[in-house]
């Protein structure tokens, strides 16, 4: 590698130490969005969650608990995505740090 004059290798990669870290689940977040639909209506989406969790159990708690329509969609680069009707962010972040499954600080929402 070359060496820059403020001491940086050329070719440097600020997402280096992220991949490196050896920590299980170090930098893995878990990303709830919303989809915007026809006119005010709208999906709220979960991804990121650990692969070894039961999805539709979960989903099955979200619904009850939130009391709305959702399903599992399988994705084949991103796994598992579980979908919610209405915008369910809020609620999502919150149920799943009450359930021990994620701790808040590992919690990504996007979204306006």
């Amino acid at each position: 590698m070359v060496e820059v004059e403020f001491g940086l290798p050329s070719s440097f990669d600020p997402f280096a130490e992220s991949k490196e870290s050896g920590a299980p689940g170090a930098k893995e977040y878990v990303h709830i969005r919303i989809q915007q639909r026809n006119g005010k209506k709208s999906l709220t989406t979960v991804q990121g969650l650990k692969k070894d969790y039961s999805y539709e159990k979960i989903l099955k708690d979200l619904k009850k608990e939130f009391c709305c329509n959702g399903n599992v969609v399988q994705d084949k680069e991103l796994g598992k995505i579980i979908q919610l009707q209405g915008d369910q962010r809020k609620n999502v972040s919150h149920f799943l740090v009450q359930a021990g499954l994620v701790k808040k600080d590992h919690i990504k929402i996007h979204g306006f």
